[in-house]
């Protein structure tokens, strides 16, 4: 067996927090590859040293003094060695770093280093080898990762290492320059080491101990979720759920590697275990619930729609001559009702509203704002009766009027609509209804 083991910033953030990762290596034979990110915040008040790098080399850029900057990012990284008790030091690189910024290296070779420094640091602390990403992540002439070479490259250095650090977030360019990835980098970083390595499991480290069936900001003491799969995921994410980047999914998925989500606080956690498919029965009908606020419902009515040919795309086409995105579309017979973000639309609801009349001559165009989707997703709704059902009578004994619900084919999920005064409640008492009474 083979792991890979990302762990996130706040894991990284000190001393102290090196010490639970190191013991949390330790403890299984089986974790040979580690992917750092940069330190996080300590408490509140802190800064993320990617932020400081940002910071500084923005003096960079302006020509302005950036040492004094620069000395306290470096005072960060000493707190970490220093409190290991290393004798390490890290001079030699600040004095690279400090010649790049002057030279203006680009914006992604200084947030970069933020991974790069606790590379060195946590290869050090475990007595791995230390791997620079820039030397094995790849991204082609027109800055799309390179997935064929990397696979082929890293695959051909890893597999002469029993262990081995490589720090998440970036990578080299067709130039040889470092490039960072837009978003989730560490997490893409670790998934990508996880495909080239052939990993048993991939182990994303993070302050929370999985995914929790509903927001806990929304739900006190929200049940954690054991098993989930990349569908049910994908759902709850793109419904505003924050688990993982699709972009660092990808790679595992398309390799059948699970990941599982641990808390680096709290190691003795199942955490949560995400596949790509799988027959174990889920704790509750539901596997997660997940919702935005701040839509507008566009309804358009008018007789004998669904007899008039191309009447839909002749429709949408004014939402998209306008640059509105469609979130949702549910339809009847005689009318199309269209969700869009209702920041992208109050701008140009006037422009929209002309086009869809020129395009299709409807009946009636309704209006109606401040509008919320709730997300009601899992594989267990499948094989349960009356679930919509279920989901009406808790929305209705907690006085919320449902604006819309719509279920997918798959029967994976069903959508809500509410409004946004109602949002928080209806979240809460849809899970009281699935997972208070255990249904």
């Amino acid at each position: 067996m083979v792991k890979v083991v990302k762990f996130g910033g706040s894991s990284l953030a000190s001393a102290a927090q090196f010490a639970k990762v190191g013991d949390i290596i330790r403890a299984d034979k089986t974790r040979r590859y580690v992917v750092p990110s940069a330190p996080g915040k300590r408490n509140a008040k802190d800064t993320k040293v990617t932020d400081m790098l940002y910071a500084c080399y923005a003096l960079a850029e302006e020509d302005e003094d950036f040492k004094g900057q620069l000395k306290k990012i470096k005072e960060r990284y000493n707190s970490i060695i220093n409190g290991l008790n290393l004798s390490l030091s890290l001079d030699e690189e600040f004095k690279v770093i400090e010649k790049n910024f002057k030279e203006k290296a680009g914006v992604d070779y200084a947030a970069s280093r933020g991974e790069y420094l606790n590379g060195i640091i946590m290869a050090n602390y475990l007595g791995y080898e230390f791997v620079d990403a820039a030397e094995v992540i790849f991204f082609d002439e027109e800055g799309n990762f390179d997935s064929d070479k990397t696979d082929k490259v890293m695959s051909k250095r890893l597999e002469k290492l029993e262990n081995a650090v490589v720090p998440g977030f970036y990578g080299s360019d067709a130039e040889g320059n470092v490039k960072t990835f837009s978003r989730g980098g560490s997490d893409i970083t670790g998934s990508i080491v996880s495909k080239a390595v052939h990993a048993s499991v991939y182990e994303n480290w993070t302050d929370v101990s999985g995914c929790l069936v509903a927001d806990p900001r929304i739900v006190e003491n929200a049940q954690p979720i054991k098993v989930i799969t990349y569908r049910e995921l994908r759902e709850l994410s793109y419904m505003g759920a924050s688990v993982l980047h699709e972009d660092a999914i990808f790679p595992v998925r398309k390799a059948g590697i699970p990941i599982n989500i641990k808390n680096t606080n709290a190691p003795e956690d199942e955490g949560t275990l995400i596949v790509e498919s799988t027959c174990q029965k889920a704790d509750f009908t539901i596997t997660g619930i997940a919702g935005k606020k701040g839509f507008v419902a566009v309804s358009i009515d008018k007789d004998m729609m669904n007899s008039e040919v191309g009447f839909c795309r002749k429709a949408l086409q004014a939402f998209e001559e306008n640059g509105i995105s469609i979130e949702h579309m549910p339809s009847g017979i005689d009318t199309m009702t269209v969700f869009v973000h209702q920041e992208e639309f109050e701008g140009k609801e006037q422009q929209v509203i002309s086009s869809i009349r020129h395009h299709v001559n409807p009946d009636v165009i309704d209006l109606e704002a401040d509008l919320s989707l709730i997300a009601v997703v899992g594989r267990g709704m499948r094989s349960t009766r009356g679930t919509a059902g279920r989901i009406f009578s808790a929305l209705a004994h907690a006085n919320i009027n449902v604006k819309m619900i719509d279920q997918g084919s798959s029967e994976l999920n069903i959508i809500i609509g509410v409004s946004n005064s109602d949002f928080e409640n209806a979240i809460r008492a849809i899970y009281d209804i699935f997972v208070m009474t255990r249904l």
